[in-house]
């Protein structure tokens, strides 16, 4: 007579094995939970290297733009989105804008210049009857018509994991981020971002629908 397991065994099975599957999908496709990084190379692919190194310190931009990210969110600062004179916030505050400027500046550009002499040569296109130089480079919307204008637009699918690289740029509805050099199980980036519940660098690039990837190759377009 075949031996049959107890009762109180299978209905224990029947509650942990699906609470197990819903944290292994929450660790590592939406980053809820932390997880360890890969490397393209564990993939069979390699990852981008830009032809560019803007401010010449034998670092190539991508590299740089992780870098500059990185540096950002590893100071954990405090999320508060206000007006500064000047337009940059004081250390220790800022949003999820302020990691693509500080991406960007780690590589010898100057974004928030960048933006506004795009939107002074042609207003209508970012629907800003009057610019203002101290703000317009933190807000996403500006930012996303932006890297429409002056970067390559890429695929919002995630069929391949390679399509997606290190310094690339995600638009998200009201947030942005910046991809990292390490991936999650399945191939995917991490973002570095700052804002809610997935501050910093996470395994989250599936959080919500990707409207928006741009890579930035050093060349503007609109200019």
């Amino acid at each position: 007579m075949k031996k049959s397991f107890p009762k109180r065994v299978l209905s224990f099975c029947a509650v942990i094995l699906p609470v197990l599957a819903v944290l292994f999908f929450l660790t590592t496709w939406y980053g809820v939970i932390p997880f360890p990084a890969y490397e393209a190379e564990q993939f069979g692919f390699s990852d981008l290297i830009s032809e560019n190194d803007r401010d010449g310190d034998g670092i190539d931009d991508y590299a740089d733009f992780v870098k500059g990210a990185r540096a950002f969110v590893a100071t954990k600062p405090e999320y508060k989105s206000e007006y500064y004179e000047g337009g940059y916030p004081p250390e220790g505050i800022g949003v999820c804008t302020d990691v693509i400027w500080s991406a960007f500046e780690e590589a010898g550009y100057d974004l928030r210049q960048m933006v506004a002499e795009d939107i002074a040569s042609d207003p209508v296109a970012y629907g800003i009857e009057y610019p203002d130089p101290n703000i317009d480079f933190r807000r996403v919307v500006n930012l996303d018509i932006f890297f429409a204008r002056n970067a390559e637009s890429l695929t919002t699918s995630l069929r391949h994991p390679s399509d997606f690289m290190p310094g690339d740029i995600l638009i998200y509805e009201h947030h942005i981020v910046l991809l990292s050099d390490q991936r999650n199980l399945f191939g995917y980036p991490l973002i570095i971002h700052h804002g809610g519940m997935y501050d910093y660098e996470t395994n989250g690039i599936a959080r919500n629908k990707i409207l928006a990837h741009y890579r930035f190759t050093g060349e503007e377009k609109s200019n």
